[in-house]
């Protein structure tokens, strides 16, 4: 919102919300009847402009996808300050632009002589558009952009626009409503005067837009790409084509490098930022990147690929859930799952910075299912052994193994690796004392006895059931045998060993009301539990939450401190600027700059209480989510 908004900042369909796509049922029912029902409409308009609707918000898409990539992974990132969720729900409506285009193409399709019954191509109305883009179309924007930036007119419209320092493809088309009318009238001068002269085409009008889409988002995708020997070849052109470097600057220092697409008209007025040429070599040369910490992790569901941070920013932003209209894009998910099964290496999706410690994320190219293949498991483990490998050659000094990454029965939570490199430098670390506070801390204080459930024998299900046992809770232990049992009893000092039992049954815990999970238990098993049991679970994934007369905790996890940087995307189902305690637990590991591979810990008190204080310096705080269905 701009500082001091003026009239027709919002715009008219706002709280339409995503209902706004009601505004084009004329133009499908007109589709509809033109190609099914016999009916006639000059150049099958209504079809094609759906079409187009459809064209340009998958162009914009893939330049917001290509856009994050490269700025997590590449070099050549011109702004490198962070992006935080308030920028990605400010500029979450970008498409109402797509739908103000489409509906004002109506009135001059149906009423603009020469705008209907258009050739597909004609070479005269692509001179004659470049003329007036180049002349009119350039220059009045110039100098509309120049009294857009006058204080009154600044606070109460185009401050809205910048109010994105680091900006992204999509920046572009976020502004206010009576902007965009504005840019309207000015950006079609050049098809129109196509229209006027008759010699306008589809071709033209289509390939116009498009070619306008490209450049808008070039100029904010925060990454330079345009090389420098093309401005060698041919020096005019650095009045003729801007580059992302040159339009950043009009974001960070406001009031210069005005240019739509051409920086003459900042030369010609002297506009144009000093530095704009040697922001461009630097961004061009790129910069080295230092990385202290990687954590690693994978996809869940076929469709969490578009909840990575260069899918759709929006549902990036908040926790990850199945919407009912990404299942349209199901065939696609199968298709993405199928090549990165292929042909997929690790890949990074985010990097963040906390104090002295640079972050990135690396994803694995796996899936939740492809974890269960035996057949699968030695790829698994060699893609996870690569990107250490890898990691260590960046630099880094610490590696997180998230999710099924550092599941026991795949590697031995990281053993593995270790056996096969022993001279490795990089610490690997599975999260797990962490993630053991974490459950430690969510139980209540008096609580005096509770029940403990998972299958198998888990570092962290035994290090949660020696601990409680070290504080004189008594642990009901339900497990799948009586040898699993003794090798957990194993580990609890014999003075302890008073406070752990091994259930039998659900049904023989009938008096505890404190549930610590570590395995999925299906709403059969949960309706065994006592009214007002609180379930806790030790999983990397969540319950399902089947009782409203229980509480549910999410998934052990932390809120990161408020100096966390570049933070603007949600971790799989997790709240925001909230990660899990694997996560935490490795960037914690980085900022103490301790020297040990993690899975050579054993998990009791005193490993506990110096993991959690250690976060709670560093500025992380307890996350308790109680759900109540």
């Amino acid at each position: 919102m701009a500082s001091k908004p003026g009239p027709l900042t919002q715009w008219p369909w706002e709280k339409l919300g995503n209902f706004k796509y009601l505004l084009l049922a004329p133009l499908v029912i007109r589709a509809i009847h033109t190609n099914f029902l016999g009916g006639q409409e000059a150049d099958n308009f209504s079809l094609g402009i759906l079409i187009f609707v459809a064209v340009r918000y998958l162009h914009n898409q893939l330049w917001i996808s290509i856009s994050r990539y490269q700025n997590a992974r590449s070099k050549h990132q011109i702004q490198s300050k962070s992006i935080q969720f308030e920028q990605v729900d400010r500029e979450g409506t970008w498409d109402d632009y797509i739908l103000l285009y489409a509906l004002l193409f109506i009135p001059i399709h149906a009423f603009f002589p020469g705008a209907s019954n258009l050739p597909l191509w004609n070479w005269k109305g692509l001179v004659v558009a470049s003329l007036a883009h180049i002349g009119p179309s350039e220059f009045v924007y110039y100098w509309a952009h120049r009294a857009l930036h006058h204080h009154f007119l600044y606070n109460m419209y185009h401050s809205h626009h910048h109010s994105s320092f680091v900006t992204e493809p999509i920046t572009s088309v976020v502004h206010p409503f009576a902007e965009h009318l504005m840019y309207a009238a000015m950006f079609s001068i050049a098809p129109l005067a196509a229209v006027i002269t008759n010699t306008a085409s589809i071709g033209l009008v289509l390939g116009y837009m498009t070619w306008f889409d490209f450049m808008n988002n070039m100029g904010h995708c925060n990454f330079e790409f345009v090389p420098s020997w093309a401005f060698k070849i041919f020096p005019p052109l650095k009045y003729l084509v801007y580059t992302p470097s040159f339009h950043s600057l009009h974001h960070s220092q406001v009031h210069t490098n005005f240019c739509l697409f051409m920086p003459l008209y900042d030369y010609l007025y002297g506009t144009a930022d000093k530095s704009s040429d040697t922001l461009y070599e630097s961004a061009w040369e790129g910069r080295k990147e230092k990385v202290d910490f990687v954590y690693l992790t994978h996809m869940t569901s076929l469709l969490s690929f578009f909840h990575l941070r260069f899918g759709f920013a929006s549902f990036a932003a908040k926790p990850y859930s199945s919407q009912w209209y990404l299942w349209i894009l199901w065939p696609i998910s199968n298709a993405v799952m199928l090549l990165l099964w292929i042909f997929g290496r690790t890949f990074i999706v985010e990097k963040n910075r906390l104090d002295h410690v640079n972050i990135q994320t690396w994803v694995l190219p796996r899936y939740i299912f492809q974890y269960f293949l035996p057949s699968e498991r030695p790829r698994i483990n060699e893609l996870i052994e690569d990107s250490i490998l890898e990691a260590e050659k960046k630099g880094a000094k610490v590696i997180g193994l998230g999710l099924l990454n550092k599941d026991e029965d795949l590697n031995g939570g990281g053993k593995l690796f270790l056996k096969r490199h022993e001279d490795l430098k990089i610490r690997i670390v599975d999260g797990s004392t962490l993630a053991a506070a974490c459950v430690l801390n969510s139980i209540p204080e008096k609580e005096s006895e509770v029940l403990v459930t998972y299958g198998g024998v888990s570092k962290l299900g035994c290090g949660i059931a020696k601990v409680l046992c070290e504080r004189g809770v008594k642990v009901q232990l339900l497990v799948d045998s009586e040898e699993q049992f003794e090798k957990i009893q194993v580990g609890v000092p014999p003075e302890f060993k008073h406070n752990l039992f091994r259930a039998t049954s659900y049904q023989s815990c009938s008096n505890c009301k404190t549930w610590i999970v570590g395995r999925r238990i299906n709403g059969e098993d949960q309706m065994k539990a006592p009214k007002g049991t609180r379930f806790i679970p030790f999983l990397p994934f969540p319950l399902p939450n089947t009782r409203k007369d229980c509480t549910y905790e999410n998934v052990p996890a932390m809120r990161v401190p408020k100096t966390l940087e570049n933070l603007h995307a949600c971790e799989n189902w997790l709240p925001r600027r909230v990660m899990s305690a694997w996560r935490v637990g490795g960037i914690v590991h980085a900022l103490q700059e301790w020297n040990h591979h993690e899975f050579e810990d054993t998990i009791d008190n005193g490993s506990v209480i110096r993991v959690w204080e250690a976060a709670l310096k560093h500025g992380f705080l307890p996350f308790h989510s109680s759900i109540v269905p």
